[in-house]
Formats: structure tokens, sequence, C-alpha cells
């Protein structure tokens, strides 16, 4: 029989020890030890269970067949290519966001796609079955193979699924799931982990695609530790800016593909539809040229994307300079500041100078020092840069321009969408011409904004 047993968790990090204390030993956090009650199996029972379901022996690696699993179509092509092609059977997947984002919107209109090949399990502890059929009418959704469980026991959810013969089984959300193996309440540390671990050898041994919802905490982290991003096979953001409709989801862990790949999503009346060209949604400029605006060519995951960079740079008018960046690093900004200042003679220490990504990216990668130092002088001088004028490339520390990954992609991106003119590292040079598209390669800073205000 099983017999219960007193640990403390933290409810930090997830760490277990036998007695209290007023430090964790794992994360070092004070006063986040709880009390929780467990039950344990006896020792011969645990050995007993693992030796059933252990496998005769070890199979070679050159027998393992890597399509055997097969992937499952969701439905919408920006989420396949995030995942990497598809759900992969027998794969756990962890979708987490800030709440109203949309996430069980998308996560039923998957299920819907799905169910009209095979049958398909939405089990939620947070809806009625009345009140998620109100969203799928409204979302127009009515597959017969697609059935609603409204129940928070993890227990009765596998059940059906195992009635229901389901090859996909939707959880909303994993912390409003219990198990009846533990005697504490659902959300709390021992909770999310032995659910998440049950739905890990559900999908292992049954090969059923399991999709998990998570809350996120007010820093943006799912809620829970860390351990439950390290059992699962796929981690998954929802994000969204709060002034806009679209919606991206990013792969932040993923053992079936890449990981920082993006799908861009937007929302309307009928749900969320996929955005298949996203660099329009970030290219909506004024009709008439602007100073202090420029587009750049990021990347962002395994795509380049056309973005305008816009800068401010206005006399200060008390106090200390200000330097403010929006989708930017603002440590950053003030050294290409000083690198500006040194080898391109251009002087903002007078100046309040400010700095915008449009459309809530922020991009981390360091192509973007050309173009911002571009849109910098355009301000200062109050001279608008050409239209069709794109930017990028990496800045040093003694005013020459290093190449970035990807420059040919970038290219070709940018004369897709009707730029003609690219000012360059010299590095990043294509050897081919590209059609459309001139190209200015320069070596240093002074000689890309002269290109860039005194064109050829």
């Amino acid at each position: 029989m099983s017999r219960s047993a007193v640990v403390y968790v933290c409810r930090g990090c997830g760490a277990e020890s036998v007695k209290w204390q007023g430090q964790c030993p794992q994360c070092s956090e004070w006063n986040t030890l709880e009390s929780r009650t467990v039950a344990r199996a006896p020792r011969a029972a645990r050995r007993a269970d693992s030796d059933d379901s252990s496998p005769a022996g070890a199979t070679a690696l050159a027998a393992v067949d890597p399509e055997a699993a097969g992937r499952v179509d969701t439905g919408a092509a920006e989420l396949d290519r995030v995942l990497g092609g598809g759900l992969v059977r027998g794969s756990v997947t962890l979708l987490g966001g800030d709440p109203g984002i949309g996430k069980s919107t998308l996560l039923l209109q998957v299920a819907a796609h799905c169910a009209a090949a095979a049958p398909v399990l939405y089990s939620s502890g947070e809806e009625s079955v009345s009140q998620i059929g109100l969203r799928a009418e409204r979302l127009g959704l009515k597959p017969e193979s697609l059935k609603i469980l409204a129940a928070t026991d993890l227990d009765t959810a596998l059940e059906a699924t195992r009635s229901a013969a389901a090859r996909l089984l939707i959880v909303d959300s994993i912390q409003t799931a219990q198990s009846a193996n533990l005697e504490t309440a659902a959300g709390g540390v021992s909770q999310l982990r032995e659910c998440t671990a049950q739905l890990v050898r559900f999908a292992k041994t049954t090969g059923t695609s399991v999709v998990i919802i998570g809350h996120v905490t007010k820093e943006g982290a799912i809620a829970g530790p860390r351990v439950l991003e390290h059992l699962v096979d796929t981690v998954l953001y929802f994000e969204s800016d709060a002034s806009s409709r679209f919606r991206i989801v990013r792969a932040t862990k993923n053992r079936f593909g890449p990981v920082g790949e993006l799908a861009f999503f937007h929302m309307d009346e009928s749900g969320l539809r996929e955005v298949r060209n996203p660099s329009a949604i970030f290219l909506s400029r004024a009709a008439q040229p602007a100073a202090g605006s420029i587009v750049m060519v990021t990347r962002d995951g395994q795509r380049p994307l056309l973005v305008e960079l816009q800068a401010l740079v206005d006399r200060m008018r008390f106090g200390a300079p200000r330097r403010l960046a929006q989708g930017l690093d603002a440590g950053r900004l003030s050294m290409l500041l000083a690198v500006l200042n040194r080898h391109a003679g251009i002087n903002l220490q007078e100046h309040d100078v400010f700095a915008n990504v449009v459309g809530g990216l922020d991009i981390s990668e360091t192509g973007s020092d050309l173009p911002l130092l571009l849109a910098l002088a355009s301000s200062l001088r109050d001279r608008a840069l050409p239209q069709e004028l794109i930017a990028f490339g990496e800045v040093g520390l003694t005013g020459e321009l290093r190449p970035v990954a990807y420059g040919e992609e970038r290219l070709r991106e940018a004369a897709k969408q009707g730029f003609a003119r690219a000012i360059i590292p010299a590095g990043n040079a294509p050897r081919k011409r590209i059609d459309g598209l001139e190209i200015v390669a320069v070596a240093r800073v002074d000689q890309a904004i002269e290109a860039g205000f005194n064109p050829l």
C-alpha cells in the first residue's frame, strides 16, 4: 500500500527537501520552501513497475525508422513551420502566453482541423462544455470527431482519450489539472510536475500528440518550475504588443525543429488567421518620406523580415541627455553614439536620442547598427532618406562595418518587397547580381552615411 510523506518544495524552482530550511539549497531563494504531502509507493512496487515498463532490450540506432513517428498537420502553415513541419506523434508541446491572447482559440482551431483526419480530445479545466461550444460556433467550427471534456482530473482526461482512441490531446490548462496520486491542490509545484510527467509518459507509450496550455507569470515566463520546460519536447510562447492585433508564436525549445522560429497571426471576428507575408506588417510607412526613418532587414528565426526603424534627435532642454530605445538594446545605442561621434564627426552629446522599432519587435542582432546610425543622422540633419533604401550591418568600435549572417537572403527579401537600393557592409556583397536592387557595399561608417545622403 502507498504511504504519505511530507516534503518541502521550493515554489520557485521546484526543488524538494526532506526538512524545512530558510533558504532553498538549489536556487538560493529565501522563504520559498512549502510543505507538501505526497503519496509514495512502496519500494518493491516501484521496482516492479519499473521492471514491467522497461523494454526487453536496447534498439540499434541503425534499425530506427526516423519517419515512423510521422507528423500531424495543424492546418496553419505558419504554426507547422515553427513546429518543424507539424506536430510529431507522441510529442508533448507546451504553449504559454498572456491571458486572452488567443491560446485556447488557436488550439481549438488546430483541434478542429486535426479532427477531420483522426479523433481529437479537447480537455478544459477552465471552461464548461457549453462555453467551448459557443466559442466553436463563433469560429464556425463543427467537426464531428472532436470530443470536448470539461474536467480537472487528469486521470479522467487520459481515460477519455483512450476510450475515444484520440490521436491528439489538448489540455487547457496544466495549472488546473490535478492528479489523484497527490493530495495537494491544483497549480502547486508538485501537481504541475506530476501532471506533466504523466502526460509525457502517456504520449510516449501511446503515440498520442499532447499539447498543453500553460499560464505565464507577470515576468512573461511560464508559471511553475522550469522542470516543466525540460520535460516537454517543444515550448512555444504566444506574444503580442498591447496595442496590436497581431500575434507572434515563438519556439524557445524544439527537439524536432529549429529554435527561435516565428509564426505570425492576426486576430479578427472569426478567430486567428495566419499572416503569410509578415514583412507587410512592419512596413506601413507614411506616404511622404520622413526624416529619421529607414527600413532594415533583420532575421528573427529562419527567415528575413523587413522592419521600419525610427530615430528622433532633439536638442536637450535640461539636465542630462536622454537615451531611450524601444525594441533595441539601450546600452548598444550609447556605444553607437560614441562611434558616430568619433568616426563620422556627428556629435549628439547635447541632444536627446530616441530609437524605436515599429511593430513591437525586439531586435537583439547586431544587423541593426548601420540602419540605426543612418536614421540618427537623418533626424539630426532633418533630411529624409530615400524610401526605396534599405540597410543592415554591424558597426565596430573602430568605425568599420562588419558583415552579418545570411546577407544574400536579406537582399533577396528586400528586392522581393520592391526596394531598389541597399547599403551594406563590404563583406556582405553578393557574388551574383540581384535583379532590381542596386547594392552599395562600404567598409566604414562615414562612407555609409555619405552614400545614404549623396547617392551616386
